[in-house]
């Protein structure tokens, strides 16, 4: 049983908007598939991760210009449609219902999901689950104290340090440098040309770091720059100011009549009915 579950909200809403037929429509035939999936999802990683604590966090800005000022294809790939069209009216829908349900959500202006997560995980105590579709919050395992509830078929994939080992030989906390050495296409990232996953996996296991590896002046000229600016970029941000939610309500929904109007509005009662009752049957916290 973890003590909080982190759920990188925009992964969740995203797949959850793929994973729905595009034909679900409320009674004013407002689009709902990602309503309805995200709902559902995280009620089942409720019921099944049974959590004391529950985040909800949100990408205030998906592409923020001060990553992009450090590397120019930050993202950039992703600029023609960031946001499917038919989603971006559904994602307030999400975040209304999630509050009106008592789920905190948190989000922090120009920050990524993945920082406000990374924030969180360094604040709160131990163990943690992260459900993100997002391999750079792989960074952030540590052994078995912080895993990462990776999504596929079947259901989600326990990343823990062992798991991120035998992936990638790697241990966790050294993911963002492995990443930045052999780069991310999804990310606009180019790497350091000739080093993919084996040579860059070397590289962190002899060195340790990117860092020491530019302390060690194995990198010049140009590659020494991009290396500099994608320590900046690349890592998530472990230390915003934003306060820790209580991640708790006494009793759910939190605005019972909310819920109900919502419910009605985009024909949603039978997904908030399950979200209330898997945060409802989490036992009761007590003083650890």
């Amino acid at each position: 049983m973890p003590e909080w579950l982190l759920v990188d909200g925009s992964s969740m809403f995203f797949r959850a908007f793929y994973a729905i037929p595009q034909t679900m429509r409320g009674p004013g035939g407002h689009l709902v598939n990602a309503v309805r999936g995200t709902l559902d999802t995280l009620a089942r990683y409720v019921n099944d991760r049974k959590p004391r604590h529950v985040a909800f966090t949100t990408d205030e800005d998906w592409r923020p210009a001060w990553r992009v000022d450090l590397i120019q294809g930050y993202k950039e790939q992703r600029t023609g449609e960031p946001i499917p069209p038919a989603l971006i009216p559904q994602v307030p829908i999400i975040l209304e219902a999630l509050t009106a349900v008592g789920v905190d959500v948190v989000g922090l202006a120009d920050y990524e999901a993945e920082d406000i997560v990374a924030t969180l995980a360094a604040k709160v105590k131990p163990p943690i689950e992260i459900a993100s579709g997002d391999r750079d919050l792989f960074s952030q395992v540590r052994g078995r104290d912080i895993i990462v509830l990776y999504p596929q078929k079947g259901g989600p994939a326990e990343v823990d340090e062992a798991e991120v080992k035998k992936r990638y030989g790697i241990p966790g906390q050294a993911y963002s440098d492995f990443a930045i050495l052999r780069g991310d296409p999804s990310d606009g990232l180019p790497g350091i040309p000739g080093i993919g996953d084996k040579t860059a996996a070397q590289y962190v296991t002899r060195y340790g770091s990117v860092r020491a590896m530019l302390d060690a002046g194995v990198f010049k000229g140009a590659h020494a720059e991009y290396l500099e600016a994608a320590l900046k970029v690349v890592p998530p941000v472990r230390d915003l100011p934003i306060k820790v939610p209580k991640g708790r309500r006494d009793r759910y929904p939190d605005d019972p009549e909310k819920v109900e109007q919502l419910g009605k509005k985009y024909g949603i009662v039978n997904n908030l009915d399950r979200l209330v009752s898997a945060l409802g049957a989490l036992p009761a916290l007590t003083k650890r």
